[in-house]
């Protein structure tokens, strides 16, 4: 496939975008100040290790500040350059849009391979680049917060947020300045299953919908559906995890670095996750068959295929050999503008990025919230809720006795009944709630208009929209 040209990552984004925007009557002003990317901060700094001064070299875009503050990941990457953090920062407003959390876009990354580095090391080198941004408020509460991303976590984030308030020590939000911290350091239950969470509800919510069903030739619902997980990081372990054991739905592939994994009649995603967990790698694993060239499983036969890691593993080069009719891009931008083209000519239903991995935003959000508020979720009203349903069953229950019916209320009843929404069961919700709003408004677009085909340029427009309904309100 040498002869054609695939688009990078960065101009898949513009060409998503601009097909959009040939939808929408815009000023070309206003779709000049969209679309392209407000400001990008390069820093090169230097970190003594193992006896010399290493450099390094990193990156904190804005795409836009139409809300503040902005919000994106940080992400740790022999592969991070400026075009694609550009391209991550602009998915991040789109998607921030979407699923109305109230921030601009925003994306980080450093130029490292963490593995490479023992932990102290890698503490050095996160403090000085979490230093190199606070000091130009790349990090800060109300401007600028980060979160992780591939290569980074909540280790990460707590170490940013601890430097941050060693800069500001008489800042009460600092906690504030990133999210996906440790519960401990000012984290909030749910973050680390979120984006994972987000994607399991993004199909429930698609699967409620028998004309969006009927679009990918499925129907019933997600038990039994064969799935294909692409990356079993954090996204794709959660998103599978749950899909098979709160759905029933098969997981037959799994990719990884090092090859692939297949079953027909199923993987244990647990088991499989412990062995990658001690092997780095499915390389060996006994009970499935295993192959070195993983790409080949994104070409199975199979109902869901979720790639789940990198950038553009679903290509021109290989689109119109993918049989899956649903794909759900748990990563960003897995699926390249020529492949997104040959894929809705074969009818594949694509659940977008910009929507379908938003939970991790979404959750971040939430952390956001709890920092500035100063209580976690759910500490107020937790045992108020539980006395108001336990005077509900006390009633029943009299009622039952006094009429002599002599019925009583299964235990598993009263326990879940009266159990009290604690911070966990909140954000659940709260993700939950967003998920499904964001995919209606995604879907009202999609089947109410003739011009639009799929659930992506939907999405974009429904997003393009809200940003653009900021910037006249600020009188752009």
């Amino acid at each position: 496939m040498a002869d054609i040209q695939e688009p990078s990552f960065r101009e898949s984004v513009d060409i998503m975008v601009k097909r959009a925007m040939a939808l929408m009557d815009l000023p070309p002003g206003l779709e000049e100040k969209i679309r392209v990317c407000n400001a990008t901060y390069t820093v090169r700094f230097g970190v003594r290790l193992r006896g010399e001064i290493q450099t390094f070299t990193g990156y904190r875009s804005v795409h836009s500040e139409h809300m503040e503050p902005v919000k994106g990941g940080i992400r740790y990457s022999l592969g991070v350059h400026q075009d694609e953090v550009e391209a991550l920062a602009a998915l991040m407003t789109y998607k921030c849009a979407l699923v109305e959390a109230p921030f601009g876009g925003s994306k980080g990354g450093l130029c490292i391979n963490p593995n490479e580095y023992e932990e102290h090391e890698l503490e050095l080198i996160t403090r000085r680049f979490a230093y190199e941004l606070a000091k130009r408020d790349l990090i800060h509460p109300s401007q600028n917060v980060p979160a992780p991303d591939m290569g980074t976590g909540e280790r990460e984030m707590a170490w940013i947020a601890d430097q941050y308030k060693r800069m500001n020590t008489t800042d009460i939000n600092s906690a504030a300045c990133v999210t996906g911290k440790p519960i401990n350091a000012g984290g909030i239950q749910g973050r680390t299953e979120a984006t994972g969470r987000g994607v399991q509800y993004a199909l429930q919510e698609f699967f409620r919908h028998p004309e969006d069903m009927k679009a990918a030739g499925l129907t019933g619902n997600l038990s039994g559906k064969r799935v294909v997980v692409q990356g079993l990081g954090n996204v794709g372990y959660h998103a599978a995890k749950f899909l098979q054991e709160e759905d029933g739905s098969k997981i037959i592939g799994i990719i990884e670095h090092d090859g692939a994994l297949f079953d027909e009649n199923g993987l244990d995603v647990e088991d499989v996750r412990a062995w990658i967990g001690e092997r780095r790698g499915v390389t060996g694993y006994p009970k499935a068959t295993h192959t070195t060239d993983g790409s080949s499983i994104l070409e199975v036969d199979c109902d869901i295929l979720i790639p789940a890691a990198l950038e553009g593993v679903i290509h021109m080069g290989n689109a119109a050999n993918v049989k899956a009719p649903l794909i759900i891009e748990a990563a960003n931008g897995p699926v390249t503008a020529g492949a997104d083209d040959i894929l809705r000519e074969k009818g594949c239903v694509i659940i977008p990025d910009m929507f379908a991995n938003a939970g991790g935003v979404t959750v971040s959000y939430f952390e956001w919230v709890k920092n500035l508020s100063h209580i976690r979720f759910g500490r107020m009203q937790r045992r108020a809720e539980e006395s108001r349903h336990q005077l509900v069953v006390d009633e029943l229950e009299r009622l039952s006795k006094d009429s002599g019916i002599g019925w009583e209320l299964s235990p598993d009843f009263k326990e879940r009944y009266l159990r009290g929404a604690g911070e966990l069961e909140l954000v659940r919700s709260g993700l939950d709630d967003t998920m499904r709003a964001a995919y209606q408004s995604m879907r009202e677009v999609w089947h109410s208009r003739d011009d639009v085909t799929d659930l992506r340029t939907a999405a974009y427009l429904v997003a393009i929209g809200k940003v653009s309904a900021s910037y006249r309100a600020k009188g752009l």
